[in-house]
């Protein structure tokens, strides 16, 4: 499921601060290479133990990725449901409470970034 109106579409910031911002939340930043890096956060449904994973795609605009002061714009921004053994399901509805944590988390960065 792609979430939009996030306001973060867009957003840049360099790598040093986008980190550290992610990081304070929860983020870790997975997946990188020299021009694109994605960052995931898990959710847990306590219920039923399915994992959810809110992740955002960045693009460097200015510099590589292995340059703290390398400018990344964010990109897509999206949730999906884990499956065995590492794929992500997004057609799957994503249960209330966790879309509203995973939303609260995008407002949070948002701000962060902001500062």
């Amino acid at each position: 499921m792609i979430i939009e109106n996030t306001g973060l579409d867009g957003m840049k910031s360099d790598l040093a601060h986008l980190d550290e911002s992610a990081e304070s939340l929860g983020f870790v930043r997975w997946q990188w290479e020299y021009y694109r890096a994605t960052y995931d956060l898990k959710f847990v449904d306590r219920s039923t133990n399915q994992e959810y994973f809110l992740r955002f795609n960045t693009r460097a605009v200015e510099g590589k990725l292995e340059n703290p002061a390398a400018v990344l714009a964010i990109e897509h921004i999206y949730i999906g449901r884990a499956t065995f053994p590492h794929g992500m399901e997004y057609e799957s509805a994503v249960p209330q409470p966790i879309l509203s944590a995973a939303k609260q988390k995008l407002a949070e960065l948002k701000q962060k970034l902001a500062e």
